[in-house]
């Protein structure tokens, strides 16, 4: 078993800055956990506090139902993977993966089967015999997870691994995290700023913001039922479009006016509106922009940038009132004249389904859909 368990974790800096408040968190064996949020959420904070490289200010953290509150770092049977690597430049690959193991003073031909295996499995067996300066970013990045591999430690932890690769690479290491971890089959507990990396690798996801939990769930979870509005606009690329209008009860049936255009919500969203008996007022709406659809007839907008994806297209209009709006819609849908035809100031018209929008209290933030 590899459990975490935090409880009321606080963090204090000079008794007045919190940097992370009542953290409560239970990390089942096996479970890849991802801490995602922007920067200076306390994500990074929380996982060295697991670590043990930062002291906690209150409340308890156990690894494996033990309290590991006074407990150091190399006694907690934790292994980290850094962001900036913090591999040793005058030792080679070989002996930067063993250099924990001959700490311990086990047998040169154990770490030999260990180090050699791990290369193995990471693909860098023939730079064992490099300097990390002979190394590219991805490789160093394989050596300082084989250092972490080698251990054989309960918990493994990872600080933002890909930040410093660029995109082609981080694409291929997260592959290689997912394949890894299905061969370690241990508790992960891994931090980053993008939800791309939180999406792909998370059995569930923790959102931060300020130090505070905002929600905690599958990526499917999250997505299809932010618990609030920072969630709806974090989670998801282009982020949620967000605009007041009025939410209207006609009878038993749920309707919306964004722009002027009476919309009905229906599908599971209206049943939920219909089930919790939500009051007609004032809201936020939110819609993803690949939930947008370009149409004849629909909201007014002006075309001000348009953004070629490759398979997609990214459109920022404007709307009469000038509210700003995004449009994700997929370039197989469209000729290459209306491609040509989608320019600046292009007038257009959109239009959405009530089934596919998200509803907030405008002065609490939360959806009105969860509980």
């Amino acid at each position: 078993m590899a459990s975490v368990k935090m409880m009321k974790v606080k963090k204090i800096y000079d008794n007045k800055v919190v940097a992370v408040h009542d953290f409560d968190l239970d990390i089942k064996d096996k479970e890849f956990v991802v801490f995602v949020g922007p920067s200076g959420c306390g994500k990074s904070t929380t996982l060295r506090m697991i670590a043990g490289l930062e002291e906690i200010s209150d409340g308890t953290i156990e690894i494996d139902g033990q309290v590991v509150n006074d407990l150091q770092p190399k006694d907690r049977n934790i292994a980290m993977v850094f962001q900036n690597y913090a591999l040793y430049p005058h030792m080679t690959v070989y002996d930067n993966i063993a250099f924990s193991l001959r700490l311990q003073k086990i047998p040169e031909d154990e770490i030999y089967d260990k180090v050699t295996k791990a290369a193995e499995i990471l693909g860098i067996t023939e730079y064992l015999m490099r300097k990390p300066r002979a190394l590219s970013g991805g490789q160093r990045q394989r050596v300082a997870i084989g250092r972490a591999m080698v251990r054989n430690s309960k918990v493994f932890l990872m600080d933002e691994p890909l930040s410093n690769l660029d995109a082609k690479l981080r694409n291929q290491m997260r592959a290689e995290i997912i394949l890894l971890r299905k061969k370690l089959d241990t508790t992960f507990i891994y931090v980053t700023h993008d939800q791309t990396e939180a999406m792909t690798l998370a059995d569930r996801i923790v959102i931060m913001k300020d130090g505070f939990i905002m929600q905690v769930g599958t990526p499917a979870e999250c997505f299809d039922m932010p618990a609030n509005l920072f969630v709806a606009e974090f989670i998801g690329a282009p982020k949620m479009n967000i605009v007041k209008t009025n939410l209207i009860r006609e009878g038993n049936r749920y309707f919306v006016t964004p722009f002027g255009v009476k919309i009905e919500v229906d599908g599971e969203k209206g049943d939920t509106l219909r089930a919790k008996n939500v009051p007609a007022g004032e809201i936020l709406l939110g819609f993803r922009p690949e939930h947008v659809s370009l149409s004849d007839q629909g909201i007014p907008v002006t075309l001000e940038v348009n953004e070629m994806m490759g398979s997609e297209l990214h459109l920022h209009v404007y709307t009469e009132d000038e509210t700003r709006l995004i449009v994700r819609t997929p370039t197989v849908n469209l000729s290459r004249a209306d491609r040509e035809n989608l320019a600046y100031g292009a007038k257009l018209h959109l239009s959405f389904e009530g089934k596919v929008m998200h509803f907030f209290d405008p002065k609490t933030e939360k959806n009105l859909l969860c509980d």
